[in-house]
C-alpha cells in the first residue's frame, strides 16, 4: 500500500496541471474505451470467419472478467482516491469500488485475447498499446490508484488465457450453432444486399 500510495502521489495531476493536459487526459480516460464496441461491432460487420471467431473469444473472456471483476469488488472493495481522500481529482466519478479497473480490464482482456490469435495480433497489440495511456489517465485524474491497473493486468491476463484454453469445447461450438446462426438471421436483409459480410 504504501507503494501504491508513492506511486499514485507522482502519478496525480496537481492544481497548477496543464488544462490542455487534463483535458487530454479526460479524452483518454473517458473516451478511448468506446473502441472496444466499435471494433466488436465493425468486425462482426465487415469481418470475415477469421476475424470473427477470435473477436467472439475476446468478447466472451471480457465479459467474464469484468464479472470477476465485479465479484472482486463487492468481496473486497477497495476505495478510490477521493474516498480515502488522498491527492486531486479533476474526473467525476461515482464512489464505487476501485479494484480492479473496470476500463483497464476491458481494453487488457480484449488485447491479450486477440494476441492469442495470428489473424487478431495486430489489432491486439495496438489495444494493448492504447491501454497504457488510458491507466495513466485515470490514475492522473484520480479516479485509480495504480495497484487498480495492476489489478486488471493480472486479472485480463488470467481470463484471456482461460478462456483461450477453452476455445474448443467453449468458443467455437458457441460460435458456429449460436452466434453465427443469429447474426446471419438477424442480419439476413443486409448480408443479401451486400452491406454486411456473412
Amino acid at each position: 500500500m504504501t507503494l501504491n500510495l508513492v506511486l499514485f502521489a507522482q502519478l496525480n495531476a496537481a492544481p497548477e496541471s496543464n488544462p490542455r493536459l487534463l483535458v487530454l487526459a479526460e479524452v483518454l480516460a473517458v473516451y478511448l474505451i468506446w473502441l472496444v464496441p466499435a471494433l466488436l461491432v465493425i468486425g462482426w460487420l465487415r469481418g470475415s470467419d477469421r476475424l470473427k471467431r477470435p473477436l467472439l473469444e475476446a468478447f466472451m473472456a471480457t465479459l467474464l472478467a469484468l464479472t470477476a471483476s465485479g465479484l472482486i469488488g463487492h468481496l473486497w472493495p477497495m476505495p478510490r482516491p477521493f474516498m480515502i481522500p488522498v491527492g486531486f481529482t479533476f474526473l467525476e466519478h461515482a464512489p464505487t469500488p476501485a479494484f480492479p479497473s473496470n476500463h483497464a480490464t476491458i481494453m487488457l482482456t480484449m488485447a491479450f485475447s486477440l494476441l492469442l490469435h495470428a489473424e487478431t495480433r495486430r489489432i491486439g497489440r495496438y489495444l494493448l498499446l492504447l491501454a497504457v495511456p488510458v491507466a495513466w489517465a485515470r490514475v492522473f485524474l484520480g479516479v485509480h490508484f495504480p495497484q487498480d491497473m495492476l489489478g486488471a493486468l493480472l486479472l485480463a491476463a488470467c481470463m484471456a488465457t482461460l478462456v483461450g484454453a477453452s476455445r474448443s469445447w467453449l468458443i467455437l461450438p458457441f460460435y458456429h450453432h449460436v452466434a453465427r446462426r443469429l447474426y446471419r438471421l438477424l442480419f439476413a436483409p443486409l448480408i443479401r444486399r451486400g452491406w454486411v459480410q456473412r
